[in-house]
């Protein structure tokens, strides 16, 4: 099946959609956030969200498709409306929300959105999801450290970058707030705090479904 973009115009509901998530409960949600540019979305996004799921025990996770990634050529980045129909058909889990909540929220960064989204819903338990490659260079993410000391991180491992992110600034600079066991009692840790998590690997790669140009026409 042709992968379509949105209708031209048709406004996502985003903060109904991700409130509808979390209900009416007074119970505490945990809730994964899973930001990118989803590039396209693939099954190695949704095995480690499965995975996070799973292991630190969320109610839900919400993928963030960035409008735009700061760090990333513009002219390799597909339309957000394709990128998001694309997550749309990948999240096959119940427990996952595809959101576009950034672009109405008008944050460029992930501090930024974080930041927003505990204003927006302070009742809620936020772990912020990320591959082993994101560790590796999140150095160069605006105000990382204001992100890793307002959020507890979950690293989920990814070849080839394992050695790489366990020596990057973050994993230093924070080796003692480095979580081992346990990875189900993150969401009620006061960050700093995160784990590096190991899972099966998914060679399913982004730049290689990019490059091919099929994922336009699954």
């Amino acid at each position: 099946m042709t992968l379509k973009s949105s209708p031209k115009g048709k406004k996502f509901d985003n903060r109904l959609s991700v409130a509808a998530s979390i209900g009416s409960s007074n119970t505490t949600k945990r809730i994964g956030l899973f930001g990118g540019s989803f590039n396209p979305a693939h099954s190695g996004h949704l095995d480690l969200t499965n995975d996070a799921i799973k292991r630190l025990q969320l109610d839900v996770v919400w993928w963030l498709v960035s409008p735009l990634n700061p760090l990333k050529s513009r002219d390799e980045m597909a339309d957000l409306d394709q990128r998001l129909a694309r997550a749309k058909q990948v999240a096959s889990n119940r427990s996952i929300v595809v959101t576009t909540i950034e672009q109405e929220l008008g944050t460029n960064y992930s501090c930024e959105t974080v930041e927003s989204l505990q204003g927006m819903f302070p009742k809620a338990s936020f772990v912020w999801l990320m591959g082993a490659d994101n560790l590796a260079t999140i150095d160069h993410w605006k105000d990382w450290t204001k992100l890793v000391e307002s959020i507890p991180i979950a690293v989920f491992d990814r070849a080839p970058y394992s050695m790489a992110a366990c020596q990057s600034k973050m994993a230093i600079r924070y080796k003692d707030q480095r979580r081992k066991r346990n990875y189900s009692a993150l969401a009620n840790d006061q960050a700093p705090s995160w784990a590096y998590v190991f899972m099966p690997r998914n060679p399913q790669s982004a730049t290689a479904l990019r490059e091919s140009g099929s994922w336009l026409t699954e």
